[in-house]
């Protein structure tokens, strides 16, 4: 069975990030500009801290691929942290000559407290830098070979800012995507966004941090992916495992979502329909999309629809009280240079997740070893769908 996985090492201000991937098929088209790309999108967003101007990320190839075709092998991308050399004796491989004094004011809402309980040390350095959404950066360099592929079979995946310390968007179908890729905080309300803009200034300006919800669309997905036959084979499981994994979300939801506990069962589901002669994939269509494009826990040929809640940043200009790991005494949590709000950015960071699990999905259920194979499978699989099956064909 042919699956995608992945491996990320790195510390913030470590000398960079790397990422392996396995499983990618040979023969697809990919190139560090087009990994680049997506990693300058991550960066982008009104509210993000001084060292997205300090640094453009970049991705090196350093495996896997040849003459601009991968070739079957595991995928090495690496990142290098240009703040590295500011850095290089805090978080020097070998021992230094100087004392480097140890951090021991845990951020409330941080890994600082639960890491330095879990793995024995006396210096949250160690856990904040590895804790860090800088981490999440060589997930969207994976997450863009994943796209890549995605793309062979017409498969898009979106992101769009739904809201942002409560003012919300209230544009929610028939989304322009590129003027969300315009927008200030990916957003497809322009009167919603001001009001988002005005809030980070508030905060900004108050020492403080603001949360949100964005909401990341896949489109073209073919029926048929994830399994209902165990817990962990189902697509919407695994989805929500990977969007939970970004580093401040606190929520996440398919479809609906949380919204299906107010209403009826006649009104909570997808009726079918006949296609009636429409141009379609399917010989069937759907009025609405309530489920988010997941029934049983295998997509169902609509829009794959997943919105998740990412928390106030915890690192904050104006620090909460915690206690001083040294002496247990109260003292001020621990600032180093944050993010007002990160709402646009961990949207980025989500495609990638997303088109991860999906493309993993897709090499599940079609296979191959050559980009060809797979999407030969693919084609036959989707010629097969027909009214009924073959006993009604007729």
């Amino acid at each position: 069975m042919v699956r995608l996985r992945f491996l990320t090492a790195g510390e913030s201000h470590g000398q960079g990030l790397l990422a392996i991937v396995e499983g990618m098929v040979a023969g697809l088209p990919l190139s560090e500009e087009y990994i680049s790309r997506d990693l300058r999108r991550r960066q982008g967003g009104y509210g993000r801290s001084e060292r997205m101007k300090l640094e453009v990320d970049e991705a090196r190839i350093i495996s896997g691929v040849r003459h601009g075709y991968t070739i079957g092998s595991p995928i090495g991308v690496m990142l290098a942290n240009r703040v590295w050399q500011e850095w290089q004796e805090v978080m020097s491989i070998s021992p230094v000559d100087d004392e480097v004094p140890p951090l021991a004011a845990p951020r409330p809402g941080h890994a600082d407290l639960a890491g330095v309980v879990k793995y024995g040390l006396g210096d949250i350095r160690p856990v904040l830098e590895r804790s860090s959404a800088r981490e999440t950066a060589a997930r969207v360099a994976v997450g863009a070979i994943a796209r890549r592929f995605l793309e062979e079979f017409n498969i898009a995946i979106y992101s769009h800012t739904v809201n942002i310390g409560g003012y919300e968007s209230k544009i929610s179908s028939h989304i322009d995507w590129r003027k969300v890729e315009k927008s200030l905080l990916r957003c497809a309300d322009s009167e919603a966004e001001k009001a988002m803009l005005a809030a980070i200034d508030r905060a900004r300006a108050d020492g403080d941090t603001l949360g949100g919800i964005f909401e990341v669309v896949a489109d073209g997905v073919p029926i048929g992916l994830g399994s209902y036959v165990h817990w962990d084979r189902r697509l919407d499981a695994q989805i929500a495992a990977a969007i939970m994994s970004i580093n401040a979300v606190k929520g996440v939801e398919i479809g609906a979502g949380f919204s299906l506990a107010n209403i009826p069962g006649s009104q909570a589901h997808d009726v079918i329909k006949p296609a009636r002669g429409r141009k379609g994939a399917y010989p069937w269509r759907r009025l609405t999309n309530l489920a988010g494009g997941i029934e049983g826990g295998i997509s169902n040929g609509g829009p794959i629809v997943v919105r998740a809640v990412v928390k106030p940043i915890a690192t904050l200009g104006k620090p909460l009280p915690t206690v001083d790991l040294r002496t247990g005494r109260a003292t001020k949590a621990h600032y180093e240079r944050s993010d007002v709000c990160v709402v646009p950015a961990a949207g980025v960071v989500g495609e990638a997740m997303l088109a991860i699990v999906l493309a993993d999905a897709m090499l599940e259920k079609f296979g191959g070893d050559n980009l060809n194979e797979t999407l030969e499978n693919y084609r036959n699989y989707m010629s097969s769908i027909s009214f009924g099956g073959d006993e009604q064909s007729t």
